[in-house]
């Protein structure tokens, strides 16, 4: 997952969104939308609970006032109909996690070195001075870390696969590491003992630094390549049993945060203007390389589907009424979620970032169109928190990514912050799902990472984390409105199984529904962990839809 930047190139935290065709009016005083109605509509309601039917999606308004209009009632219809439903029962229910951030055994196993040991290296760079090293200890921990998986009643599992623990130093020229095969092996053939769904991260952000030294890492081509070989080598030692992979975890995180904010790795500040871009570009073109070795390769045998996650949080504008102001948010968007998301359903990038950067934005030659158009089964989205846009009121000097956006960002003093100080609006979720749903019509999305950081710091208070309790059950609500919307969502994953190193906060923040104390790493699940148990187990009847 990404996290805020430390210093003020960019908003207080992360700033990731959708475009669409034209962002919904609301009003200052109400961002909500109303769905109440009056109880002379509860009979309609029991009729399609009754008969198992989703809530009619015309139902739905863009605009906030309707259930004003209709007028309310504590027994409104869609409170009625909501009692009734549960999820799909096809619905994929899971936690996630990555390899830097639980694994450990960073010297042990055959394994190379990363662009993040040597980050973490740097002193500076981590608030809490310390490292993956050690981590969770997952290496080691594999089968005790399953077992209470399946005690937590998960479908699914998302964990990323560590190139440098399959190819040290990033080219197949350089060996395969059978002990790495070996540890992932083990690791997924163990959920299918207990029928846990593994889907697996090709990349988390952990790139061999030989690539780095070698040629620059994302800032060069050649990586492509590199990337596309180490996937075929992944599909051919998991394929067989992993049915669902996610190329790429949240480029926009690895791009703006690793070559313009520096607050991850490789920790690069010296030319925004066109590193971060640059690096985004390959980032996609390794995504359609992998897609592309899957599917020529792969699929016929192994039956599998292959995506992408990329990180979006919803953009209301600061003033509905004023359209620089909705201009803002949706230029935000175009930014953050489009820019990364229109080149592999379009093969181009967003029209309003071409026209303001020009030749800075790199182009796609004809061949790669060809591949990355068309290169996703499913979009994995990454959604942690909502902001207001707003047009900037002064310009910047700074130049780079938030200066080419020039958008302002602002909270809204009514909306819950976590530990992170990010804001918790689960409407922003159901709103951005439906938008995402809009621009890229008949794509289905699963919710890859959903999730937040308590002030969980001793193992008293986190086991009733009531905060994180009422976090997820807002954004699963969220999720079952947005369905109920039509939204073609497909499947939900806590963002993290275990508390771990949350990047450049080390281990002062912790997002995991299971405490882990960190001096003698027993795990232990929080009360959120069984609430969400429960709600896996009665497929979310548990939440009542206000």
């Amino acid at each position: 997952m990404a996290c805020i930047s430390k210093d003020n190139t960019g908003p207080t935290e992360k700033e990731i969104a959708v475009e669409g065709t034209r962002l919904i009016s609301r009003t200052q005083e109400n961002k909500r939308p109303v769905y109440s109605w009056k109880n002379i509509a509860t009979c309609i309601a029991l009729l399609f609970g009754l008969a198992g039917i989703s809530f009619p999606t015309f139902f739905r308004s863009t605009n906030h006032n309707l259930g004003k209009k209709l007028g309310e009632g504590e027994n409104s219809a869609l409170e009625t109909i909501s009692l009734l439903q549960v999820f799909p029962e096809d619905f994929v229910w899971g936690a996630a996690t990555s390899s830097y951030q639980i694994e450990g055994a960073t010297h042990e196993g055959g394994r190379g070195v990363t662009i993040w040991d040597t980050y973490c290296e740097e002193e500076g760079n981590i608030f809490d001075g310390s490292s993956g090293d050690v981590a969770c200890d997952h290496y080691h921990r594999v089968e005790e870390d399953v077992r209470m998986m399946k005690d937590l009643g998960l479908k699914a599992y998302r964990f990323s696969i560590a190139w440098a623990r399959i190819l040290p130093n990033g080219k197949l020229e350089g060996g395969i590491n059978r002990m790495g095969i070996a540890f992932y092996n083990r690791l997924i053939d163990e959920l299918l003992k207990y029928d846990i769904e593994p889907w697996v991260t090709l990349f988390h952000w952990d790139l061999p630094q030989a690539l780095e030294d070698e040629y620059g890492g994302w800032l060069n081509q050649n990586i492509v390549g590199d990337f596309g070989t180490y996937a075929s080598v992944c599909f051919e030692a998991f394929g067989d049993r992993v049915k669902h992979w996610i190329t790429v975890n949240e480029p926009w995180t690895m791009a703006v945060q690793g070559y313009e904010d520096g607050t991850k790795a490789p920790g690069r500040t010296k030319n925004p203007q066109v590193e971060v871009y640059l690096a985004a570009h390959h980032l996609l073109l390794g995504h359609a390389r992998a897609v592309r070795v899957y599917r020529e390769q792969f699929l016929e045998t192994q039956h599998g589907k292959i995506g992408i996650s990329n990180s979006g949080d919803f953009r209301y504008p600061l003033d509905s009424e004023s359209s620089l102001d909705r201009d803002a948010a949706e230029r935000a968007m175009v930014f953050q979620y489009a820019w990364l998301t229109d080149p592999l359903v379009f093969g181009e990038y967003p029209l309003e970032m071409r026209a303001r950067l020009r030749d800075r934005l790199p182009e796609f030659t004809n061949s790669q169109r060809q591949e990355i158009i068309g290169s996703l089964d499913f979009m994995g989205l990454n959604h942690y928190s909502t902001l207001y846009a707003s047009v900037k009121k002064e310009a910047s000097i700074y130049g780079g990514y938030w200066t080419d956006m020039d958008v302002e960002f602002s909270g809204d003093p009514s909306w819950p912050k976590n530990f992170m100080g990010w804001n918790t609006n689960p409407d922003g979720c159901r709103e951005l799902l439906y938008w995402i749903s809009t621009r890229y019509p008949g794509i289905p999305i699963v919710i890859t990472e959903n999730g937040t950081a308590e002030d969980d710091r001793d193992l008293e208070g986190a086991k009733n984390d009531e905060g994180r309790r009422k976090f997820f059950e807002g954004y699963i609500r969220a999720c079952r409105e947005a369905i109920d919307m039509g939204v073609q969502l497909e499947g939900y994953f806590a963002w993290s199984l275990m508390d771990n190193f949350e990047w450049e906060y080390g281990y002062t923040r912790r997002f995991g529904i299971c405490y882990v104390d960190y001096d003698t790493l027993k795990r232990t699940p929080k009360s959120s962990a069984l609430w969400y148990k429960k709600t896996i187990e009665t497929r979310g009847s548990n939440i009542r839809m206000a």
